[in-house]
């Protein structure tokens, strides 16, 4: 009996201790929660609806026939009317669309006369999963639109069984190679995880220490405690990015087509905005493990959210509208961008705005979280 007792003395004191550890408690049923929202209802593998751009040189029933066709197969959602192939090739290189459908000039005469037509596909391949199922359903919509259409007094010039040939461009990745989408979005990943992490330990472990006092006692403000906090893990995440470039060049072969000056820049932005975010969590937390907690809280939504495990566009708004506040998703457009697709500034600057005005926001919660703690 006096077993029984002494247990339940501890498991009534572990109960009070966890109920007054509301951030701890809160974890305990928002992450199992999270888990389930993200992959039950955010997480797609067959993206639909991906934005794509039309170049059409003929315009015939016909061909108006076939883009409807292509549009009804679910995958597309023609957002652009492209002038010119050179506005089209600018479209696909900004990443505004991720196809460029190309129908030339006298592709209808070419049916009625049973020559061979062509019908030119362009795919922004750097994720080969978002594009592939999506290719695959334009062959199939041509061939079963021609066979609706040429009916009739129309059916004599009904083509053989390859009425048209679909030619498919794989942009930037020409060989749908994974580890050329994987190795440069596991760059951001592993910044996310690792600088985020190590910040939010800065403060609770003064707490936990107990050298906090000294801390305090020094003539420092908010915002030089935090400029000194997170400085030395800067040098830190440049050592990483170093080793994580050397082995996707010398072990994938992953290649880099754009400006190691820009890649920098855009590097160095995400490490510090992600130190800020960690500071911030430090500044929140109670001790260590509630901001271990807290670290992992915001690394999920980051990796699956960001469109690093799983296509971006083919999640619902409401996560797209997750993932746009996350840093981990306009970095990976960013490395990405320069790695595969040679982007320049013009066309990752709102990526780096972004990033900016991010690092801005976190570092004035941080301060101001800061200065509640000096009470």
């Amino acid at each position: 009996m006096q077993f029984l007792s002494r247990l339940w003395a501890m498991i009534v004191k572990e109960a009070l201790q966890l109920r007054r550890d509301r951030l701890t408690f809160g974890m305990m049923f928002g992450i199992p929660i999270m888990q389930l929202v993200l992959f039950g209802f955010a997480i797609n593998a067959d993206p639909k609806a991906l934005p794509a751009a039309m170049l059409s040189s003929d315009h015939t029933a016909i061909t108006r026939s076939l883009i409807s066709a292509i549009v009804n197969t679910g995958y597309f959602q023609v957002i652009r009317e492209a002038a010119s192939e050179r506005e089209a090739d600018e479209l696909l290189q900004r990443g505004e669309v991720q196809f460029v459908i190309t129908v030339p000039g006298g592709f209808t005469r070419k049916l009625i006369r049973r020559e061979q037509a062509q019908i030119a596909v362009e795919a922004d391949a750097t994720d080969p999963a978002t594009t592939g199922p999506a290719i695959a359903a334009v062959a199939q919509a041509v061939t079963q639109t021609l066979a609706r259409e040429l009916s009739g007094s129309l059916a004599q010039y009904r083509p053989g069984p390859s009425p048209v040939d679909v030619v498919l461009h794989r942009r930037y990745n020409p060989e749908s190679i994974t580890r050329y989408n994987i190795v440069p979005g596991l760059l951001g990943i592993i910044l996310t995880m690792t600088m985020v992490m190590m910040t939010a330990l800065a403060v609770t472990r003064e707490y936990e220490r107990g050298t906090m006092e000294n801390l305090l006692a020094m003539p420092v403000r908010p915002i030089e405690v935090m400029a000194g906090k997170i400085a030395p893990y800067i040098i830190i995440g440049a050592v990483q990015v170093a080793v994580v470039l050397a082995a996707a060049r010398l072990l994938f072969d992953v290649p880099f087509a754009g400006s190691i000056a820009l890649f920098g820049i855009a590097t160095l932005l995400f490490i510090t905005v992600n130190l800020a975010i960690g500071f911030t969590f430090s500044t929140i937390a109670r001790n260590q493990l509630q901001a271990m907690q807290m670290s992992f809280f915001f690394l999920m939504p980051s990796i699956l959210l960001s469109g690093f495990a799983f296509p971006f566009r083919g999640m619902p708004g409401w996560a797209q509208v997750i993932g746009e506040i996350l840093p981990a998703t306009h970095f990976l457009r960013i490395v990405r961008g320069l790695m595969l697709k040679a982007a320049e500034l013009n066309q990752v600057a709102g990526e780096l705005a972004v990033l900016a005005l991010m690092l801005i926001l976190v570092s004035t919660v941080a301060v101001a979280r800061y200065r509640v703690t000096l009470d």
